[in-house]
């Protein structure tokens, strides 16, 4: 638990009246400021920042595609670098190819994936690595439909790389010919089949295809109209018929006059398939006006005053350092973040507290751990959260954590949730195993995700390498469709990696107290390359009671690089030297 709020407390005691009157000057000013009507109809365009390109049916291909190459050039191996992109294409069609690198995100600024068509590609390659696409990450394709070149399209991904809302008029290759450890479908629609290659797992959710082929470990389809035919293991298909709860990711769309608005989608139960595809989605369109909009050099302060005036924020690509958490104190706020906008917490704060309230959407954010050590990167609702937001909950979309890679970075918890009825749509919480500032006294982080509310929903929860438990589940009614992990790599020995007197930490834990709870298509995987004799005991530590399920559970020992002696408690396992897959189907 964070102790954030005593802390800030003190500091705000220490603040002199200086300051505040400072503060106070900046905030008036700034709210004043955006109270100020701007055009953003048809005769303007807005200002995004730098680092956002928007193209018009009436440029060139030459010129739009002279864009796409230079941008990729800069960012295909850029893989811990500081530039964020967006590329945005107005509605109409486009005679291109978008090879999308780090950092970038390539979107349609339609209302529908169909108002805006590439002629084309729009594709993720993994040459820069000889094929090997494990270490394709951060990047985006989203709201496009595609024609692609020779009836086929490729995606070769891994971790926080999400294929969203799209439509593409052919078939598809989620690999390159190498290994891949993806992924993400959301909210998208492929005309022809969809080739998983070699990717070990991969997550569709509210998906339709004409077929899909390929399997390796887990392979989870929920919401998925068409999802294969086969049950786990023998193929690793995990079928949900329905998704229960889910809200799509709001996005930036320009309307039929030219104005740029956000779109935020309704909250859909029991759903299959697209949200778009029989029609026009269902939502809330936010002009853009009602938007701070945060360009590189946006301080929190600025950020914060706008907040308090009642904006949302609409974050452009950009790497931003934070003195201060950003609060988000007022229901059905929206910070949107373009191009894999990425929030640096300085000096041990919270980089973003959101306040226990309704209907909170936070999405396309990379939250990256800064040298002095956090108590927790985000925190959704404080420690004594109560509210039930079961017909508003709060929502997370494509929102990414890191401690370490980029340099070294600390974090006691990457992500708090203490409210209740929070959904999660694709999250990956990351300590490093590789990249700068990485080492077992270096890149500091205990556990990756907390969850304290109550009837909380994750889909494509992915948390990797942390020290101590991966994932702490301790409210009621919670659910997880879709869960990917790696324990850390580089515990030296036995001894340093221990709880109590068990060998290693679970990757998922569900506290002894928790009555409810529910998972479908989980995966742990073990490669403890400094020191192949580790052991973790178990990767599912689950309380035994009859409301507490777990479905299609899979442990991988890497290469037969370390053991992991069990599934789920006692039950499933080994996976080691001899037999590196082990799975589980049922528990109890």
């Amino acid at each position: 638990m964070s102790n954030d709020t005593t802390e800030r407390g003190h500091r705000g005691r220490r603040r002199t009246a200086r300051a505040a009157a400072a503060f106070a000057v900046l905030a008036g000013a700034v709210a004043a400021a955006l109270t100020v009507p701007s055009a953003h109809g048809a005769d303007a365009e807005p200002d995004l920042g730098p680092n956002v390109q928007i193209f018009d049916p009436s440029m060139s291909a030459q010129e739009i595609q002279s864009k796409l190459d230079s941008v990729f050039g800069k960012q295909e191996t850029n893989q811990f670098g500081q530039d964020r992109h967006a590329l945005l294409f107005k509605p109409g069609s486009y005679d291109v190819s978008a090879n999308v690198g780090f950092y970038t995100q390539v979107a349609g600024l339609g209302l529908s994936p169909d108002d805006t068509t590439i002629n084309g590609a729009v594709h993720a390659e993994a040459d820069w690595f000889d094929g090997n696409a494990t270490q394709n990450f951060w990047r985006d394709a989203e709201n496009l439909a595609v024609n692609p070149d020779d009836g086929a399209d490729r995606w070769a991904v891994s971790q926080a790389a999400p294929y969203r809302r799209m439509h593409l008029k052919g078939d598809l290759q989620l690999d390159d010919g190498g290994w891949s450890s993806g992924g993400l479908l959301a909210d998208t629609k492929v005309d022809g089949q969809v080739r998983s290659g070699s990717q070990q797992q991969w997550l569709s959710r509210n998906t339709e295809w004409g077929s899909w082929t390929g399997s390796n470990w887990n392979m989870v389809f929920v919401g998925a109209q068409n999802a294969p035919a086969g049950d786990f293991p023998n193929p690793p298909y995990t079928r949900v018929d329905k998704t229960p709860v889910s809200r799509e990711k709001p996005f930036l769309y320009v309307d039929d006059e030219g104005a740029y608005k956000v779109f935020v989608p309704e909250v859909r139960k029991d759903s299959t398939g697209t949200s778009w595809s029989s029609g026009t989605p269902k939502g809330t369109s936010i002009p853009l006006d009602d938007f701070f909009i945060v360009k590189p050099g946006a301080t929190a302060d600025e950020m914060n005053a706008a907040l308090e005036a009642g904006k949302h924020l609409l974050v452009t690509p950009g790497v931003y350092h934070l003195d201060a958490p950003l609060k988000v104190t007022k229901p059905d706020t929206v910070v949107l973040g373009l191009g894999l906008a990425t929030l640096i917490p300085d000096n041990g704060v919270t980089a973003m507290d959101v306040a226990d309230v309704d209907g909170v959407k936070l999405a396309g954010l990379l939250i990256d751990a800064g040298t002095e050590n956090s108590k927790t990167l985000m925190e959704l609702g404080p420690e004594d959260s109560s509210a039930n937001h079961s017909d508003n909950p709060t929502s997370l979309h494509d929102v990414f954590f890191r401690v370490g890679g980029a340099g070294v970075g600390k974090a006691s918890t990457s992500l708090v949730v203490n409210s209740s009825d929070v959904i999660g749509d694709h999250t990956w919480i990351w300590r490093a195993d590789h990249g700068d500032g990485v080492g077992w006294d270096s890149n500091t982080a205990d556990q990756g995700l907390v969850v304290n509310g109550d009837d909380v929903t994750m889909y494509g929860l992915f948390v990797e390498h942390y020290q101590k438990h991966q994932t702490t589940w301790n409210g009621e009614g919670g659910r997880t469709y879709f869960y990917q992990n790696e324990m850390p790599y580089d515990p030296p020995d036995q001894d340093a990696w221990m709880n109590g007197s068990t060998k290693g930490y679970a990757a998922y834990k569900v506290a002894d107290s928790v009555k409810s709870h529910e998972a479908w298509g989980l995966g742990s995987y073990c490669f403890f390359n400094a020191d192949k004799s580790v052991t973790a005991e178990h990767a599912f530590e689950v309380p035994q009671s009859p409301d507490v399920r777990f479905h299609d559970l899979v442990t991988v020992s890497l290469g037969g690089t370390g053991t992991i002696n069990h599934v789920i408690n006692d039950t499933g396992g080994p996976s080691d030297a001899n037999s590196n897959v082990a799975n589980v189907t049922d528990y109890p």
